[in-house]
């Protein structure tokens, strides 16, 4: 037994001393060969090694592209490896599905599975490696990890792999993708957070639909109908020659449902919703990169556009510009100080020009049936560039509550279809203003015993009270035209001998006497 253990440790000691020879032949090479020289002799290792191996290899890297876009192979394959996941590897990656009821198990890092297909054993292995980088922008380091899988079999299989085996493999994987798929909303990353990922996401669980959005029924049928017809044309899009997308503008007071008619949107056709703040991106080119690495049946989000960025009023200021007069100095270095403060303020050099190429430029064809959505409050500030037909194809005025908005808000709320309070509301719809928002608001029960006609009551109060707020100003801007200026209030009032002056302050509604004078007594 002692001998045993003795010629043990002469094998353990031999063996040590066989690797740390080979690490100082391997120091030594990287030393004093050349770098080409080095290339030249590995580059005949691996040729020699691969005459001994009888087994072949594929790679399948997460991003394709120059790291634009994510492989969809890549995706199919890490889904159709699930199912083997959880009786063969040690070490899983767990997720919810749409339900949010089951995990989908997948492989981690490192992790090997095996799979037969018409009796031939295929080995799967999952890969990353890792890579110091430095941001191009911000000059900050960072780790950026490249994940891929390695399929591995004998040579002699290399017709059934490219000929059945993949295709196999893609389609039950695209099959898995699409029973455990869980649709999203996606956020931007700034510059600074781009080493996880251009976009982070959030399960999409907002419950608008087009039923219990309130609006004109005809007009939502119209929307629907645009929908869908543009969610079942990929064959028409191809034949006439045009990327597969369309774009959309909402447009309308606030209050008045445009996210939630975005969201309507993504329920009614299942897409994914990606919420994309300029603010936060740096300059065009990283724009361009924010929209190849969207996914088909997706929805694209600029919420507020005319406020997102000061893209709207470029062109029109500089013609503004132009014609300035540039006699006054002093106005001239003020309005110099204000745009220098505004391009200090502003983190993002996005122009109009990009943001046009970004909606139908070169680089919006890569990537198949999308919907791109802007929002505004005020479209008369936007760009004609940014809207016309081909950029936002059709355009949504999505306005003040109507009185069919109000009884799909009822029925929303209350569970009411009729009452005799309808008539009332229906009047006072027609005599003023009032956002869908606002309208919902009231309708809301606010107590635990609260009743319909409770509600109704309380929307017909501030329906009441919205009216009197705006027919108020106008009938003082009557009053105010009305009124004698004051050049014009000194008067004799029916020859009684006296002078009176009268004066209104613009802010006030009486009249005040200031002077009361006699006329001299040869004119009494």
């Amino acid at each position: 037994m002692k001998r045993e253990m003795m010629m043990m440790g002469e094998t353990w000691a031999g063996l040590g001393s066989i690797v740390a020879g080979i690490m100082f032949m391997s120091a030594m090479f990287q030393q004093y060969f050349p770098r080409h020289l080095r290339d030249l002799i590995q580059g005949y290792l691996f040729q020699l090694m691969n005459m001994v191996n009888p087994f072949m290899q594929i790679s399948f890297h997460e991003n394709s592209g120059g790291r634009f876009s994510r492989n969809e192979a890549y995706t199919s394959i890490e889904a159709y490896l699930s199912k083997h996941s959880s009786t063969q590897a040690k070490r899983l990656k767990a997720d919810m599905t749409t339900n949010a009821a089951n995990l989908v198990l997948n492989l981690d890092n490192h992790e090997e599975v095996t799979d037969i297909f018409q009796g031939v054993k295929f080995r799967w292995k999952s890969q990353v490696s890792t890579t110091n980088r430095s941001h191009p922008l911000y000059g900050d380091n960072y780790a950026e990890e490249k994940r891929s899988f390695k399929l591995s079999f004998h040579k002699r299989y290399r017709d059934l792999v490219i000929g059945s085996y993949l295709h196999h493999v893609l389609e039950e994987g695209k099959a898995v993708v699409v029973r455990n798929r869980q649709r999203r909303l996606y956020t931007n990353n700034s510059g600074r957070e781009w080493r996880g990922g251009s976009w982070t996401h959030v399960a999409f669980q907002h419950r608008a639909t087009f039923r219990n959005l309130a609006m004109d029924p005809q007009k939502k049928q119209e929307i629907e109908d645009d929908l869908l017809t543009f969610s079942n044309s990929k064959d028409y899009y191809a034949k006439i020659g045009k990327a597969w997308k369309r774009g959309y503008l909402l447009y309308g007071p606030p209050g008045t449902g445009k996210t939630t008619m975005i969201a309507a949107m993504a329920n009614f056709l299942n897409y994914d919703i990606y919420d994309l703040e300029l603010t936060a991106v740096k300059n065009n080119t990283e724009l361009r990169k924010l929209l190849i690495e969207t996914s088909g049946k997706s929805i694209i989000v600029l919420e507020d556009i005319d406020c997102s960025l000061d893209l709207a009023g470029k062109r029109k200021k500089e013609k503004e510009k132009d014609r300035k007069d540039d006699s006054n100095p002093d106005t001239k270095n003020l309005q110099k100080a204000k745009e220098v403060n505004n391009e200090k303020t502003s983190s993002s050099d996005v122009t109009l020009s990009g943001l046009l190429n970004f909606i139908d430029g070169l680089w919006s064809s890569c990537g198949e049936e999308r919907i791109i959505v802007f929002t505004t409050n005020h479209v008369e500030k936007l760009d004609p560039a940014l809207i016309r037909s081909g950029r936002m194809d059709k355009h949504i005025e999505l306005s003040y509550c109507c009185f069919e908005g109000f009884k799909i808000l009822a029925q929303n709320y209350l569970s009411l279809d009729s009452d005799p309070l309808f008539e009332r509301i229906r009047r006072l719809l027609e005599e003023t203003q009032m956002t869908p928002a606002d309208v919902a608001e009231n309708l809301m029960p606010k107590t635990i015993k609260g009743d319909a006609k409770t509600s109704l009551e309380n929307l017909i109060r501030a329906l009441e009270m919205n009216k009197e707020k705006q027919r108020s100003p106008k009938d003082a801007d009557k009053e105010v035209k009305d009124e004698p200026t004051p050049a014009k209030n000194l008067k004799m009032m029916n020859n009684d001998k006296s002078l009176f002056l009268w004066y209104r302050r613009p802010s006030s509604k009486k009249r005040d006497k200031v002077a009361n004078k006699s006329l001299p007594e040869s004119e009494k």
